[in-house]
């Protein structure tokens, strides 16, 4: 049983609708590609999320207990990842016009969150802190799973499109580096904080 429901959902929501990794990524996946091109992609994101929530619930947390090797070589090795993808977010030059290149798709999508510090950090968060010890571990995981990807399908999806919307704005401008540079900043900043409170 969850300790409070409520206040999971509002903890949830400022985790996934604030900036971070995923969300630096999909912006810059709806800014090239454009949003409708941008969907499956998101939904990969969407749907990798469950891929960790599953196992933290039925005790991946106590493998860490008992070799917490694993997570440090995890944790590193997932930053790494998602620093090379903003290296790309900063290097990317946005336009007006819808990339002819394929968008990338579900299964690139697929692998975001289960390398992202950002999500392993918010999912123990919510069962560390919202999730009553005693309670039954499926009815809790189920619970956190169905929060998680309800706020997650309302949050994901305005990210891509607002990088659509702001590719109208500056592409070809001079203002296009800098704020692939600050979304390269930001998801570096995310990255880092997210390493740093793990």
């Amino acid at each position: 049983m969850m300790l409070s429901l409520s206040h999971f959902l509002l903890f949830a929501f400022s985790q996934i609708a604030t900036p971070g990794p995923a969300n630096m990524i999909m912006l810059a996946t709806g800014a090239k590609y454009g949003f409708r091109n941008a969907i499956p992609f998101v939904f990969g994101v969407i749907v990798g999320k469950q891929i960790i929530i599953w196992p933290i619930g039925f005790g991946l947390l106590l493998l860490n207990k008992e070799y917490p090797y694993i997570f440090i070589f995890f944790k590193y090795i997932s930053a790494v990842y998602i620093l090379w993808l903003a290296w790309r977010i900063a290097t990317m030059r946005i336009s007006a016009k819808i990339s002819d290149n394929k968008a990338p798709g579900f299964f690139s999508g697929l692998i975001i969150h289960p390398l992202n510090p950002k999500a392993w950090a918010l999912i123990t968060t919510g069962f560390t802190n919202f999730v009553d010890p005693i309670a039954p571990i499926v009815y809790s995981t189920a619970t956190i799973a169905v929060c998680l990807f309800c706020v997650q399908v309302i949050c994901h999806p305005i990210w891509a499109l607002f990088g659509e919307k702001i590719a109208r704005l500056v592409s070809g401008s001079v203002y296009e580096r800098y704020l692939m540079l600050f979304l390269a900043a930001l998801t570096v900043i995310f990255v880092s904080l997210a390493i740093a409170s793990s």
